[in-house]
């Protein structure tokens, strides 16, 4: 059955469009057809190997076994030298930390999760890396902008992470190559979104958003309906064995 989920504040940008209908197509159809694997297990990945020091070796191991797929495992797998390439080079502080999950309040109705893997902070400058690992078509432009102006929102909320270097860590592959790179965007030098420009861009959003989540609600509703009308009607006799009350 097709299940409409509330997006992550990447994904709102990503499948953010022009016009409500749009974005509404555009849901509805991802809820219909799913994406055929998801890239979990490398934020699971990141957060074994740098808050909580899992051996590399081991946590490729655990991909290669946990994933039965081999063009889904190769794909996971493309990326762990990458990770491992940038943070070895790196000496925090302290070992990284998690970051908690917060929600950003896109409007009354509808609460967007946001949860970045972690945090660290090398010579007293906290930096907060978001890992994209989209093979092709990362976030850009307008998309991009709505983004990190979006993330910086909540990151001034928190007293910990307020003047924290806000880094995207791109793991597409660049237009015209054969293999993923790593491209490190300092979120800085992004656009940010006048507050006009947000709030009409989060508007389409939460109207498709809305547009789909009614239509996928009453698909819901008449397939219950219709199998509500095949059950038996409680007051009417057995057909077979009659009225069984004296």
């Amino acid at each position: 059955m097709a299940k409409l989920k509330v997006p992550s504040l990447q994904h709102l940008a990503r499948n953010w469009k022009e016009t409500p209908e749009q974005v509404h197509q555009k849901l509805v159809t991802l809820a219909r057809h799913p994406p055929q694997f998801t890239y979990e297990p490398l934020f699971i990945a990141v957060r074994d190997m740098l808050v909580f020091g899992v051996p590399y070796d081991q946590v490729a191991e655990g991909i290669q076994r946990g994933e039965k797929r081999p063009w889904v495992r190769a794909l996971l797998l493309e990326v762990l030298p990458l990770l491992r390439g940038h943070f070895d080079g790196l000496v925090p502080d302290q070992p990284p930390r998690k970051v908690a999950r917060r929600y950003y309040p896109l409007a009354r109705d509808i609460m967007i999760p946001f949860e970045a893997p972690l945090e660290f902070s090398i010579g007293g400058q906290v930096y907060f890396p978001w890992f994209s690992f989209w093979r092709s078509n990362p976030l850009a432009d307008e998309r991009l902008s709505l983004f990190v102006t979006l993330v910086e929102e909540v990151l001034l909320q928190d007293p910990d992470l307020d003047t924290a270097i806000f880094q995207i860590l791109d793991f597409s592959r660049p237009v015209g190559e054969e293999k993923r790179s790593l491209l490190i965007v300092d979120a800085r030098d992004i656009p940010r979104l006048t507050e006009a420009k947000k709030r009409a861009m989060l508007e389409i959003f939460a109207d498709g958003y809305r547009l789909a989540r009614d239509e996928l609600g009453d698909i819901k509703r008449e397939k219950k309906e219709r199998s509500d009308e095949k059950r038996p009607d409680q007051n009417q006799s057995d057909l077979f064995g009659g009225d069984t009350e004296g």
